[in-house]
């Protein structure tokens, strides 16, 4: 018999792509992956050099200082209120934690077999669903799951703002949804501070019960390296995800802890990174407007999910690397409802965007 085979990692997949845009002067902008292109604060990664954080280990559970940062954090920027002592616990960036959570979930509810997860949406969703040998259920509205997949689920993600669409989920919803069929809701808020309309939002203002947000310090700070977020919400979820994860040997890094710290306690330098992704979107909007291709702000993040002319995303990737030189995702990543579109970060330097501009003509 044959197991379990990983399928090729989605970008690995965009060589061809980056081929076709590395052969203009001055090489291919990749706009693929959502990855920070700018600096976090010095006194962030300055702060990654005490060796007094890094000869001890550090608490799988997040060190005092970090966890009561982020809940801080949490009161400041989204208006939530969470027990720094029972609610609240660190992990090794959120990547790994929405990839490992249904495995962790599937040992404590082993009856039940599925996650539930936007139809088009970040990849790992399902993925962590395929490592746990549970079902990936696929869903495009709450209310239209069918009662058996939520009898059967182990959890349901939100993610919003949505990456790749940026758009923006009623999270009350979403909790209410979850605490009328006892299915806990994983909310991935990790774009939260980049919302174009509308102030920042939290499943968590609808109370703790049954939910956990997940956040990033990724995106926010652009501290995506090293690998630093946190979870939070409904007491026993977080006790025994922080009990399972300890054993697992899953604790950030101590220098990386007491970074985070600082760069949660500052606001100031996320306020300057919206300004330049907002900058940038408008900018790109404009670039892909003179090659026809029809773009328009998304409602958070910093991505522009764009409608392929042809109906086929992979030819539209194509044909922006041949024409200006850039890379794009194809909208199947984020899965098959996602085909006909595809996906453009902002997360290249101004100077870089601008070659783009000068070759398309709008410099």
């Amino acid at each position: 018999m044959t197991g379990f085979v990983p399928p090729p990692y989605p970008y690995d997949r965009l060589a061809e792509v980056i081929t076709i845009a590395g052969r203009h002067a001055g090489g291919g902008v990749d706009l693929s992956i959502g990855t920070p292109c700018d600096d976090p604060p010095p006194e962030v990664t300055a702060a990654l050099a005490s060796p007094a954080t890094a000869r001890t280990y550090p608490p799988s559970l997040g060190t005092p200082a970090f966890r009561q940062a982020a809940t801080d954090w949490i009161a400041r920027r989204l208006g939530a209120t969470v027990d720094v002592a029972t609610e609240i616990a660190a992990c090794v960036g959120t990547k790994e934690f929405v990839a490992s959570t249904p495995q962790y979930l599937k040992l404590r509810t082993p009856e039940r077999d599925t996650v539930l997860y936007p139809a088009i949406s970040y990849p790992t969703y399902a993925m962590g669903a395929s490592l746990a040998g549970c079902r990936a259920v696929p869903y495009t509205k709450l209310s239209e799951i069918a009662a058996e997949d939520a009898e059967r689920a182990l959890l349901v993600w939100v993610n919003s703002p949505s990456n790749p669409t940026g758009e923006l989920a009623d999270l009350a919803e979403a909790a209410f949804w979850g605490r009328e069929r006892n299915v806990p809701v994983f909310s991935d808020e990790c774009y939260a501070e980049f919302t174009w309309a509308t102030p920042a939002a939290s499943v968590l203002t609808s109370g703790t019960q049954g939910v956990v947000a997940v956040h990033s310090l990724s995106k926010r700070d652009n501290f995506a390296g090293a690998r630093i977020g946190f979870y939070a919400g409904d007491a026993e979820l977080i006790h025994y995800l922080s009990e399972v994860r300890k054993h697992a040997g899953l604790m950030p890094p101590g220098p990386v802890q007491a970074a985070a710290v600082l760069a949660l306690n500052d606001d100031e330098h996320v306020e300057r990174q919206r300004s330049r992704y907002r900058q940038r979107l408008t900018r790109l909007t404009e670039i892909l407007g003179v090659l026809g291709y029809a773009a328009h702000l998304p409602e958070g993040a910093f991505y522009l999910w764009v409608a392929s002319p042809s109906g086929d995303a992979w030819t539209d990737a194509r044909d922006l690397a041949e024409r200006a030189g850039i890379v794009v995702s194809p909208g199947e990543f984020y899965g098959p409802d996602g085909a006909d579109h595809f996906r453009v970060a902002a997360v290249q330097p101004d100077d870089r965007i601008e070659l783009v501009a000068t070759r398309v003509g709008l410099a």
